[in-house]
């Protein structure tokens, strides 16, 4: 099958006007399942493709496996596990879920359901008497993030730090040379240097002093597949800390958003509560905070939906154009929280499936369930509000709310 190539669609999906609003497009580009652009590279938005690529034996999560690497993709250091294939990838895994969910720490979402709903109680008594809040500076990144740095045993107070840091690194994460400037590039290598020294400062620190953080762990057990390398920790923390928080962050935001826009389930779940699991589910479908795989590799020549894709050529896969498929979802552009069979690609698939997707789902439902039994009245000061300049994780840079009487 010849493709048709649709490098004007991509073009404005990555485009930062076309942030508020991606979805028409992705409508557009389902019009061709594969589509081959310019540079050679493979646009992949269908769901059953997605689904296929992503439980495929012969894809590459290792950039090191693309034929042209553009630059800055290729990061300097050990690869996170998220980035590498098995066996190396299900070793770090295996290693890093021990400490992180069942079987050997079945209990660590659970057991931290008190702290946080205590958390989040605290961040919601400081609405009192305000009449404007801002959901993301208030609310959605203040809670994920003191989460992730208690669980890696990262010091709060540090939090500045990386902030500025991941916003960088997130920032990079599109680099484009032909239309970015070098500096969005820099800023993203520097970041990434500067956040795995610092990780590094606090790994020394643990070595020979076990304790309850994740990084105390990581150090100190020797489990049946050994211990991580410090490199290997320090690439592991550095993932958990960005994706622990800057996911969860959007996928709060997103979902106060979407519940302001559909104000009738916004009252449902006030009324019943225990909606908030299938809603949480929904939003990961209607509103995902990652939309874009940008990068997978093939081993050798594959075949989808009857293109087929060189050895190494780059593969970029729309994940919420997929969870918006028509050939999958009924009605895909409405926020259904009562929808039936919705396995979405909210948290990816395959292997990769999100490490942490569900301590962030737990995080969603106390947060959203807790926030909108607790404003008064509230309503959008902007409609579509201010985003943030990735594609690749989307959501808003700053959601105010009003309260109170209009």
């Amino acid at each position: 099958m010849t493709t048709t190539q649709t490098p004007d669609t991509l073009r404005r999906i990555l485009d930062y006007s076309s942030r508020a609003d991606p979805y028409p497009l992705y409508a557009e580009l389902r019009e061709t399942p594969v589509a081959r652009q310019e540079d050679g590279s493979f646009v992949i938005s269908t769901y059953r493709e997605i689904s296929d690529i992503l439980h495929n034996p012969h894809l590459s999560s290792d950039t090191r496996n693309l034929s042209c690497p553009t630059e800055g993709m290729q990061a300097e250091g050990t690869p996170a596990f998220i980035n590498l294939d098995p066996p190396e990838h299900d070793r770090l895994r295996r290693l890093a879920m021990r400490h992180f969910g069942p079987p050997h720490t079945p209990g660590l979402v659970t057991g931290m359901e008190s702290a946080l709903t205590t958390a989040v109680g605290h961040l919601i008594d400081d609405f009192a008497g305000k009449e404007r809040i801002d959901v993301v500076d208030d609310f959605a990144y203040p809670f994920p993030v003191a989460v992730i740095c208690h669980l890696l045993g990262v010091p709060r107070e540090d939090e500045p730090r990386f902030h500025r840091w991941v916003d960088d690194l997130i920032n990079s994460i599109d680099y484009n040379p032909k239309t970015d400037p070098k500096e969005k590039l820099d800023k993203g290598v520097q970041a990434r240097k500067d956040l795995r020294q610092y990780l590094g400062g606090l790994l020394e620190q643990r070595h020979g002093h076990p304790g309850d953080d994740l990084l105390s762990r990581l150090a100190n057990d020797d489990g049946p597949d050994g211990r991580m390398t410090d490199e290997e920790i320090v690439a592991t923390a550095n993932l958990l800390l960005i994706a622990g928080h800057e996911t969860t962050v959007n996928l709060i935001t997103n979902g106060m958003l979407t519940l302001l826009r559909h104000p009738y389930v916004l009252q449902r779940l006030c009324e019943e509560p225990d909606l908030v699991v299938p809603l949480v589910e929904e939003l990961l479908r209607y509103e995902p905070p990652v939309h874009i795989i940008p990068w997978r590799a093939a081993y050798s020549d594959i075949t989808v939906a009857g293109t087929t894709i060189p050895k190494g050529a780059q593969i970029m896969l729309m994940l919420a154009s997929g969870s918006r498929d028509p050939n999958r979802f009924h009605d895909p552009d409405r926020f259904d929280p009562d929808r039936r069979d919705n396995q979405h690609l909210g948290f990816g698939s395959g292997i990769h499936l999100c490490f942490g997707g569900p301590l962030a789902r737990r995080e969603a439902q106390i947060a959203l369930g807790q926030l909108v039994r607790h404003l008064d009245r509230p309503r959008l000061v902007a409609d579509p509000p201010p985003y943030r300049r990735s594609p690749v994780l989307r959501g808003p840079i700053h959601l105010y709310v009003e309260q109170g009487a209009a």
